[in-house]
């Protein structure tokens, strides 16, 4: 109760004394809120996933030094780890994962999560260690690299932080017109410590293409939301064919499949600044590509394939679109979604993806039916040997931080990922798409010695039910008693050789959501 009482003091004290961004300060991380690092931690008698696709093992240990893995022994360690160890975590029974990536983050914003603790925690939570910001926040007051900085000190909880910003974004020099200015403007960002960039592809094929090539040379990631406002010129295939390392969304690939024509058909009174029309027509686009599995279909896929390009699908994002009445009353809102979040939430003229209008069943049914090819090609990407990655872009249309990231996982095995596959997704494909980009390997992502200590640790088998991961847990029919049962959940969140309590962060967040509710 009493850490309890000291993030609500600090989220108090923070309400009127806001960051430049218009975002709260993130209080300081507390004595007792996540053990360690220790000189030696460990995990004993796991069942272990190690995130290479390779299958489960157990019992193992994982022993850890400070925030490094030094070994992991297979059918227990010799007495004196464990005499030597200052503390043990007894998990037989349990599974142990490498801490989850997700590729595609947010921070909130004053109106509806204004403290970004709050995502954080939730992220923890749901055993997520790395996020890939993109970007965490958005304007030329910036804060995302100073969490950046203090969550790699572990000053704040918060998961490993890897900021993009967005291109064009942040810097005082104006706007980027020119592919001059557009290598000035990359070589200020990776001068300022940014990791990446995102595109909304609404520049001068030129100018991207020369933020693309500098973006290379400076060993900053790329990625792009190829919007249909920018479409008509860099559709996927061409943003691909300039260099881009990384596809989110599914925008850009219905425009590179079009059976007839070289733009969408939209109808005469589409306006795309209208989100009810932009959201519920984009669905249709699935009544306009080519027969997926046809000779078009496959060579785009084996495009793809062979460019070495990432897919983040964000399927979570989007799926209040095929059944609004389940995302808007999903059972963890009551409890851990802000007030204010539910509020932004709500069918609005102003708010970002809150367009459910007069959302028909009309609308979920096209959106249904455009998941099919968006998940087929996303599933026979990954099949040929193309790369796919867990992002959640939580924050929006009914997400929220960390619940969101889960549901990815179950809509992955919907598009025909195996559970192991969706597991190899979330860790080592995350963490490799992060760290290409900057030459060398990614120093989490797996679980082998000589990683850092981001792990995952689950009293259920997530294989066999990816519910069992969500904040919430699962419920459960005991047929020896004939009484539910709410099961699951994470246990242990390590990030860093930090061990983090999980179900004392979730009710840090119940404390944050009953104290707006109060206020």
């Amino acid at each position: 109760m009493f850490r309890h009482i000291i993030i609500l003091l600090s989220s108090f004290i923070a309400t009127g004394a806001a960051a430049q961004s218009g975002l709260e300060p993130v209080p300081a991380r507390q004595s007792g809120e996540g053990g360690g690092p220790y000189g030696s931690l460990v995990i004993k008698g796991a069942t272990m996933i190690d995130g290479t696709g390779a299958p489960p093992e157990g019992p193992v240990d994982i022993v850890v030094a400070n925030n490094r893995i030094v070994s992991v022994n297979r059918g227990g360690s010799p007495a004196d780890v464990y005499a030597q160890a200052d503390r043990i975590i007894e998990a037989a029974g349990m599974y142990v994962m490498p801490g989850f990536v997700d590729t595609h983050g947010h921070n909130g914003d004053p109106r509806k999560a204004p403290n970004p603790d709050y995502g954080y925690r939730l992220w923890l939570a749901h055993g997520v260690t790395s996020v890939r910001g993109v970007s965490f926040d958005f304007g030329p007051d910036s804060i995302d690299l100073n969490h950046k900085r203090r969550s790699a000190a572990n000053t704040i909880v918060a998961p490993r932080l890897f900021a993009y910003a967005v291109f064009g974004d942040k810097w005082p020099n104006g706007a980027v017109t020119t592919p001059a200015k557009a290598r000035e403007w990359v070589r200020w960002a990776a001068n300022a410590g940014y990791d990446g960039i995102k595109f909304f592809n609404t520049d001068a094929p030129d100018v991207l293409a020369a933020a693309l090539d500098e973006a290379e040379t400076q060993n900053l990631g790329t990625v792009a939301h190829l919007g249909q406002r920018g479409v008509a010129q860099v559709n996927a295939r061409k943003a691909v064919e300039l260099g881009l390392d990384g596809v989110t969304h599914f925008y850009g690939h219905m425009e590179s499949l079009l059976h007839q024509g070289a733009l969408p058909n939209y109808p005469a009174d589409y306006n795309y600044l209208d989100e009810q029309s932009r959201f519920s027509e984009v669905a249709r686009l699935a009544e306009q590509i080519v027969e997926p599995g046809s000779e078009e279909w496959d060579e785009y896929v084996d495009f793809l394939v062979d460019s070495g390009v990432t897919l983040s699908p964000t399927f979570n994002i989007y799926s209040a679109s095929r059944d609004v009445m389940r995302a808007r009353t999903a059972e963890w809102h009551a409890k851990y979604t802000l007030p204010s979040l539910m509020n932004f939430y709500e069918p609005s003229l102003t708010n970002h993806g809150s367009y459910y209008h007069d959302w028909s069943t009309g609308d979920e049914v096209a959106w249904r039916r455009f998941y099919a090819p968006w998940m087929q090609l996303t599933n026979e990407f990954k099949n040929k040997g193309g790369r796919v990655t867990v992002g959640s872009d939580p924050g929006y249309i009914y997400q929220t931080w960390g619940f969101a990231y889960i549901g990815e996982f179950e809509m992955l095995q919907e598009a025909g990922f195996t559970p192991m596959e969706v597991i190899q997704a979330a860790t080592m494909n995350g963490a490799d798409e992060i760290y290409q980009a900057k030459g060398r390997a990614a120093p989490f992502g797996t679980i082998k010695a000589g990683k850092l200590a981001d792990l995952v640790i689950v009293p259920e088998n997530p294989l066999a039910n990816f519910k069992t991961l969500y904040g919430t847990g699962h419920v459960r029919l005991n047929r020896e008693t004939n009484v539910l049962e709410r099961v699951g959940g994470v246990r242990w969140t390590v990030k860093d050789g930090i061990v983090y309590d999980a179900p004392e962060l979730l009710a840090d967040v119940a404390a944050m959501v009953d104290a707006q509710q109060q206020r």
